[in-house]
């Protein structure tokens, strides 16, 4: 949508921020790109084949709950569990299906990472009030600080999302 100005002409993206695909905080650019570990780290791996049963969901959401109990976290794990279900479902609809969830810790924020077997970028859906599906990465939006995506050589993409621990 273009707007005029005075004299200038401007354009409006209407696109989430994370549409463009950021790049992730520091600390998780350095474990996710360089290959390392966080400061505090739990990973789920979903089984081959039925890491497309709705199921992994609610498996994933007592996982988070789990982790962050466990981490001291407790007053953010409803959030981080809406945003783990999204990207997990996500994953099994878009994605081809969910090949593990990694939760890291760091700093001030905590950071949930899901492996897919796509390399396709998660693309935000118009809103609609009328749309029975679309909001997950609206969802995702509100609930975290950042979140996007990177393609690491090979058939994978992860999906990242941090959440601040204040």
């Amino acid at each position: 949508m273009d707007h005029q100005i005075g004299d200038t002409m401007t354009t409006f993206d209407a696109r989430p921020r994370a549409a463009t695909g950021p790049v992730p905080p520091p600390w998780l650019a350095a474990i996710l790109l360089g290959g390392g570990t966080g400061q505090r780290e739990a990973v789920y791996r979903f089984r081959e084949f039925s890491a497309l049963e709705p199921a992994y969901v609610a498996t994933s959401r007592r996982f988070v709950e789990s982790t962050l109990t466990s981490w001291d976290a407790q007053p953010i794990v409803f959030d981080v569990q809406l945003v783990v279900s999204e990207l997990v479902t996500n994953a099994m609809r878009h994605g081809g299906g969910a090949l593990q969830l990694r939760m890291l810790a760091a700093e001030a924020e905590v950071a949930c990472v899901v492996t897919d077997y796509s390399r396709s970028a998660p693309t935000p859906a118009p809103p609609s009030v009328f749309a029975e599906f679309g909001r997950g990465l609206a969802l995702v939006e509100s609930l975290t600080r950042t979140w996007g995506w990177l393609t690491p050589p090979g058939p994978n993409k992860l999906v990242w999302a941090c959440i601040s621990l204040n």
